[in-house]
């Protein structure tokens, strides 16, 4: 992870030097033990905010779209080493999913995009089960982010706020054996709920 401490302080320069950023709620990161971090998603360089927003810790871990570790091999080698976990999307890849269980029940956080994609027009979009799946697996909590760009899109130069919220604890995700798509059902209702809540406190960002 050499690479991740020499890019991560390269990174917090650059984008503060690009954008106005504020970070609210950062005293509800998880500081000493696993956790699944579940930001809603505008644009494609949100991971960064949200990681800088952050920046102490051990690094996480990031799924990404399989896509981006098509692109070429160097790329592929600097996704891998800043902590991206590459996503099949579609294609039930259980020995990752494992894996990124087995780390996050160690003490490592994940983050996880739980809409899937990023919208179009910076409304939630409809969650995912990936999120959810992690969390109830490893025993952790989820904690709410927002990512709010003024004026609704991300723009060079322009404010980025990062909004963290409570995390909602292990006990209310646990989904059953066998897993209970009405519980899913329920807590993709929580977070969403969270998430738009978050929105609703924080709107005078936008």
């Amino acid at each position: 992870m050499w690479f991740y401490w020499i890019i991560m302080p390269a990174a917090w320069l650059v984008w503060h030097l690009a954008f106005r950023i504020k970070v609210i709620g950062r005293e509800n990161l998880i500081r000493d033990r696993g956790f699944v971090l579940a930001p809603n998603h505008i644009s494609a360089i949100d991971p960064v905010f949200v990681v800088i927003s952050r920046f102490w810790g051990r690094p996480m871990l990031i799924l990404a779209k399989e896509e981006l570790f098509h692109i070429n091999r160097l790329l592929s080698w600097a996704w891998r080493n800043v902590g991206l976990v590459c996503v099949r999307r579609g294609k039930g890849d259980a020995a990752m999913l494992e894996q990124v269980v087995e780390q996050v029940r160690g003490g490592r956080g994940a983050l996880i995009f739980p809409e899937g994609t990023r919208t179009k027009d910076g409304n939630l979009g409809r969650l995912k089960s990936g999120a959810f799946v992690i969390a109830a697996e490893a025993g952790v909590d989820i904690i709410p982010c927002r990512v709010i760009y003024k004026g609704g899109r991300m723009r060079v130069f322009g404010r980025c706020t990062v909004v963290f919220g409570k995390p909602i604890p292990a006990q209310k995700l646990t989904l059953g054996e066998p897993r209970s798509a009405a519980r899913l059902r329920e807590c993709k209702a929580l977070l969403t709920e969270e998430l738009e809540r978050l929105l609703e406190e924080n709107r005078q960002y936008l």
